[in-house]
């Protein structure tokens, strides 16, 4: 089962084909149809999602009901609601799909026994921690320092594909502009 999360592990540990066994049984796959929620605000976060196909938006909803979009999530990528997620708690944020999405699943508690069992993915999970913290302190800076249109273009260079898997005005969301001022640019 899913050749595609062995490879993404393996960029960062090497797996045995049992280690692997062991890694893949803590799993469940799951589809999930555009406009469905694999999270939703208020609700506990069930699992940590590892993407194989489709695309997700985390959004924070506020309390005039305004949508903030946090991140995207495609292809070989991690998503949730991480703090609600770790610490067990409501989530303050949902997950949605943005197309037809598959994911493989993993619980709280089935991430626990995964990393007492192999602590060869405890070091993964914490390299992907580490680079997704680096990753979010890289969008505060930028977000407190470049202008809409920087921001804009190093969206561009970073993720090409993504840009046109998502409607424009989702794309002014995660900037935090109008669709009008995207439009402008």
């Amino acid at each position: 089962m899913s050749v595609q999360l062995r490879e993404h592990i393996e960029k960062i540990v090497p797996l045995t084909n049992d280690e692997y066994a062991f890694v893949i049984s803590h799993f469940k796959n799951r589809k999930f149809k555009k406009h469905q929620f694999l999270i939703q605000q208020g609700n506990i976060v069930p699992c940590h999602y590892f993407v194989l196909k489709g695309l997700l938006k985390l959004v924070f909803t506020d309390d005039t009901e305004k949508q903030h979009i946090i991140s995207f999530a495609m292809e070989d990528w991690w998503e949730s609601d991480f703090y609600a997620f770790y610490t067990q708690t409501k989530a303050t944020m949902s997950l949605e799909c943005l197309e037809d999405t598959e994911v493989l699943c993993l619980s709280f508690e089935d991430y626990k026994k995964l990393c007492d069992g192999l602590q060869k993915i405890e070091r993964f999970f914490l390299e992907k921690a580490t680079f997704g913290f680096l990753g979010a302190q890289k969008r505060i800076i930028s977000s407190l320092t470049s202008n809409v249109k920087e921001r804009y273009e190093q969206l561009l260079k970073q993720y090409p594909s993504l840009i046109q898997r998502v409607p424009k005005s989702l794309i002014a969301a995660y900037l935090g502009v109008s669709r009008e001022t995207l439009s402008r640019l």
